[in-house]
């Protein structure tokens, strides 16, 4: 005990007294925290109060009441190959809602050199990029896209949504300010989510809003430059909205960007491969240098009718995603038979410039037809510019039940075997969510006589179903 008592009075001469002190409160703590767990909770039932309380226990439901007629509870049955035809339901319709603009899928030469690269390298890699799930052909893709797009370098994703989710907060952290099209898909605004970024919306397509949003900010941080200097602006659009089908204002964006210092990001998934005399997107559409976009983010999904996404850009901005880019990192890597058949898809635009004529000739004949239309303007606001494989046929506002409505209208155009698609998104989270509204869009398997029936049907269907019910 004279031993400790001389410790004890050491250990204080030495300025340690704090430490003692700390000690012992949590010892306290330890010993509350025992001694509370040990104690009952002080409610005392009978057993036939428990029973009463099991009996009346009524638990919350897990989802939402669902109307009976939601799409949801009668998915529709899709098989076969999702070309000029489709099968829904077993009945075979042209197809008015494939994203396979420029027709690949299907395509023997395209199906041969997949089919041949299973012999050399199996059905799939079995590990992500980093580690084992890299090949040659994979490093070629990448070669042949970012020479493609004129860029230095890019990276590929094994899954499309992963590669917008990702890309963002790859760059974007907590205390930036991204700026954002109220109007973006739901892939960029979960890498939103991700970045933990203040996040400001503007208006669609609206300039002088966007204007607005950063002059403010502007103002703000005149007042507090420290902060400001610590945090990083971002600019984030698509370059076809899959929400509208309109295409962004690239050269008033580049301004913006200019004089504001941001770095601007392109989701491109509908427009590569669709815009631009050789395909290469909205760039290219409007005569824009490559090295005033940061970055672009695009679907090997739709004109390349493969699976994955890839970003093109600097080799700084690419290479910081190789070891950033969670959906890069930590996902098995794409399947060779797939690489191979979006290097084949590079191969065919380029070797087949017509396709791109093509689509761009249908695009502007859908635009004019969808618009010239009194019956459907009677009933529907349709958007989309005229070198946009993608309209969007919102119903007016006078019109109620419209979910009911717009599955009519679907069951309707699949009983004169025209496939058509109705705008899905989640609720509540989809914070871009349209009204309800039919998606067409326009591939190269359609010709102007099939788009002239595709209208007629919907008119039809506008009078014998919308103008009763309306």
């Amino acid at each position: 005990m004279e031993n400790y008592v001389a410790l004890l009075s050491e250990t204080v001469a030495q300025g340690q007294a704090h430490h003692l002190f700390l000690e012992f409160l949590l010892i306290i703590w330890v010993l509350w925290l025992i001694s509370k767990k040990n104690k009952k909770d002080g409610l005392n039932l009978t057993e036939s109060e428990k029973d009463a309380l099991i009996r009346d226990f009524e638990p919350e439901p897990l989802v939402t009441e669902v109307s009976s007629t939601h799409y949801a509870l009668k998915p529709r049955i899709v098989r076969g190959k999702v070309g000029k035809h489709v099968n829904v339901d077993g009945v075979d319709c042209l197809n008015y809602a494939t994203h396979n603009y420029l027709g690949f899928i299907g395509d023997p030469k395209i199906e041969e050199k997949a089919v041949k690269s299973i012999e050399k390298y199996g059905v799939g890699s079995c590990g992500p990029r980093g580690f084992y799930g890299t090949s040659e052909v994979h490093l070629e893709l990448e070669q042949r896209l970012a020479q493609f797009m004129d860029m230095e370098d890019a990276v590929v994703y094994s899954y499309a949504f992963s590669t917008i989710a990702s890309a963002i907060p790859a760059y974007a952290k907590r205390g930036d300010i991204v700026f954002v099209d109220e109007k973006v898909n739901f892939a960029i605004q979960k890498g939103l989510d991700a970045s933990r970024s203040i996040i400001k919306y503007f208006k669609h397509n609206d300039m002088d809003d966007l204007n607005r949003l950063l002059e403010e900010t502007r103002q703000a941080d005149l007042k507090n430059t420290k902060k400001a200097s610590r945090s990083r602006r971002f600019l984030v659009v698509e370059g076809i909205y899959a929400n509208t089908g309109e295409i962004c204002p690239l050269p008033e964006l580049i301004e913006l960007r200019k004089k504001y210092k941001l770095r601007i990001f392109i989701d491109e998934s509908i427009s590569f491969g669709v815009l631009g005399k050789t395909g290469r997107g909205v760039t290219e559409h409007y005569g824009i240098d490559k090295g005033e976009v940061d970055l672009v983010m695009a679907s090997l999904e739709h004109s390349l009718a493969s699976i994955g996404g890839f970003c093109v850009g600097s080799t700084f901005i690419v290479d910081h995603q190789r070891l950033s880019g969670l959906g890069y990192c930590f996902s098995a890597s794409l399947p060779p038979l797939l690489v191979m058949a979006a290097i084949e898809a590079l191969k065919c635009i380029d070797d087949h410039p017509e396709l791109l004529d093509k689509l761009k000739q249908l695009c502007q004949v859908m635009h004019n037809r969808l618009n010239a239309s009194a019956v459907i303007a009677e009933h529907f606001t349709v958007s989309g510019d005229p070198d946009s494989p993608i309209h969007l046929l919102a119903l007016k506002p006078h019109h109620t039940n419209k979910q009911s409505l717009i599955n009519d209208v679907v069951e309707s155009c699949l009983q004169e075997r025209k496939a058509v698609s109705r705008v899905a998104y989640l609720e509540p989270g989809d914070i871009s969510r349209p009204t309800a509204s039919l998606r067409i869009t326009t591939s190269v398997f359609l010709s102007e006589e099939s788009i002239g029936d595709l209208v007629d049907t919907l008119e039809s269907v506008c009078r014998t179903r919308l103008s009763v019910i309306s």
